[in-house]
């Protein structure tokens, strides 16, 4: 029996002895499987297309008001999922040969503006990648390839009129042809465009493959070739200018047939050509987000293959959270957690399709990852196959303790890493002691409550990090005082400072407000706040706040 059988004989005997998790089990934690890694992809796809995800409201040039309201539909987005310890977001750019930046190739697309070719007032991606990274996220551009909508609509209509020998015809919905040598460059000229014109962390190709509707005439090998020559074009106009943007695809969820397990007829090598796992092995893909919306026996061999063929890079399969809406599917949240659970025991990432369902907390979805999977901030993994030296560390780490800890250091790397814990040195190497990633200035307020050691670390663009500069003083605690509370309801102190509060505010460590309610001096409910370590204020009818004090919650 090979190490992959034996593997999968593991995993499924896991599944049955443990389907899911007790609740006593995961309120104590004792699980191993509940273990927060230091580093770890985990995800979201957030499509714009039909503003199925975002954006929920019009923007128009002659509107700041709309504009302004736009971009804060992203902004809660962004902040609920930063609170869920999401590091890395797909944001839909190329919906169907349209555009959700000013682009000099392919129109406006309709999703933000209402009008198809119509701005809709500002540069949505820019924004995007702005505020991903301020919340020390990565912004992926998601790029449809091959799809190019309806044969009437905008985008299509004007790849017909400028490039009308790419175009094919299926049915009512247009296709660039995978197989005309000039494919390839114009969605390399795309994706060139929005690496040179962005700071983006990666170019991510959806449906970079033949559509199933199509009538494959050509060999499967000569089909693989044509979509591999197209990879090939636009991984080398990205890397050219920025080898440090991470090239990825999302391929269909299961590779090819196992010996034990049949894909029925739907895979990626012979079905639609993609030789996905070949991508990664050549150094054509950094990361995989395969399309993996099954379930049980045609879920886990699956993800245990991607696993065994990852090559040494990146692989974080999706999941179909989708199907937990009784609209759209049949399945439970136990679904998901038990594919969670053995996703990271193989060493790999996770990605949810869509993001709305897992912000409108879907059957439970959002709550249980905030409480049971993803506790803790993570690190994309460092693309060590580019390059693997270290930055250099921080120098003059100054720790000043207050009503809040002031943090500042000297570096001139891109992104700095945040760690705190109990005891000296600080391990940075325990995911859990991480707490702000890919922060990019050099001083910062932090306050995690007790008596604490800090560190710094430098990382660069690949993800490679510096050894890490130590605090030699702990601070005392001044003005931090840790407020009781049993998981469910906080216990409020008699304090002078705040009698004339009208409202408290919860917020997390970096600054962003989960909740605001009424001021009740003896006690609050905090059954909706998820696991983790807050601040919070008091807040009075002239908009004057005091720091109150911190609390921890840990069910």
């Amino acid at each position: 029996m090979n190490k992959f059988i034996i593997y999968i004989s593991y995993i499924l005997s896991f599944l049955c002895i443990f389907p899911l998790a007790t609740k006593a089990q995961t309120e104590s934690g004792d699980l191993a499987i509940f273990h927060s890694p230091k580093y770890e992809i985990r995800a979201m796809w957030l499509t714009t297309i039909g503003g199925i995800d975002w954006p929920h409201s019009f923007a128009r040039q002659s509107s700041p008001e709309s504009v302004e309201k736009q971009k804060q539909e992203l902004r809660n987005i962004l902040d609920q999922l930063q609170r869920a310890n999401i590091n890395t977001v797909l944001i839909q750019t190329r919906v169907r040969a349209t555009t959700i930046y000013p682009s000099v190739i392919e129109p406006w697309d309709g999703c933000l503006s209402g009008n198809p070719g119509v701005s809709p007032g500002y540069d949505a991606l820019k924004f995007a990648i702005e505020e991903c990274h301020r919340r020390g996220m990565e912004c992926h551009a998601w790029v449809v390839t091959i799809p190019i909508g309806k044969w009437n609509k905008a985008g299509c209509k004007h790849l017909r009129s400028t490039h009308p020998e790419l175009v094919r015809k299926i049915g009512d919905e247009g296709y660039l042809n995978p197989e005309h040598p000039g494919t390839a460059p114009y969605l390399a000229k795309i994706c060139a465009e929005i690496t040179r014109n962005y700071d983006i962390d990666g170019i991510h190709l959806d449906y970079i493959r033949y559509p199933e509707t199509w009538k494959i005439t050509v060999s499967r090998s000569q089909g693989r070739e044509h979509i591999t020559r197209i990879v090939q074009a636009i991984n080398k106009a990205v890397k050219e200018q920025k080898p440090w943007v991470k090239m990825s695809c999302s391929p269909v969820g299961k590779f090819s047939d196992l010996s034990r397990y049949s894909s029925h007829g739907w895979n990626a090598w012979h079905a639609v050509c993609q030789d996905a796992q070949g991508w990664l092995r050549d150094g054509l893909m950094d990361q995989l987000y395969p399309m993996m919306y099954f379930r049980n026996d045609q879920f886990f061999p699956f993800a245990a293959d991607w696993a065994n063929y990852s090559y040494g890079k990146m692989v974080a399969p999706g999941l179909g959270i989708y199907f937990l809406d009784p609209r759209e599917g049949k399945w439970q949240l136990s679904d998901v957690s038990r594919e969670l659970h053995v996703l990271r025991q193989l060493g790999l990432g996770h990605t949810y399709f869509r993001s709305k369902f897992f912000t409108d907390n879907t059957k439970g979805i959002y709550n249980y990852v905030c409480r049971y999977v993803d506790l803790y901030p993570a690190l994309v993994p460092p693309m060590t196959w580019y390059k693997v030296s270290k930055p250099t560390a921080p120098s003059d780490f100054n720790v000043e303790y207050g009503n809040s800890t002031q943090l500042s250091w000297t570096g001139v790397s891109p992104y700095y890493n945040i760690y705190a814990s109990k005891h000296y040195p600080v391990d940075i190497n325990d995911g859990r002691n991480l707490i702000r990633q890919r922060y990019t200035g050099n001083t910062i307020t932090v306050g995690v409550g007790e008596e604490m050691f800090y560190a710094v670390t430098a990382m660069d663009r690949y993800g490679n990090e510096s050894e890490p500069t130590q605090s030699f003083q702990k601070a005392r605690g001044n003005g931090r005082r840790m407020l009781k509370n049993d998981g469910n309801t906080l216990q409020m102190p008699d304090d002078g400072n705040v009698l004339d509060a009208k409202y408290i505010t919860i917020e997390t460590l970096q600054g962003s407000i989960i909740a605001t309610m009424p001021y009740n001096r003896k006690s609050i409910d905090i059954r909706n706040v998820p696991n983790g370590v807050y601040i919070i204020r008091s807040l009075n009818k002239k908009g004057i706040t005091h720091r109150i004090g911190q609390f921890t919650v840990k069910r």
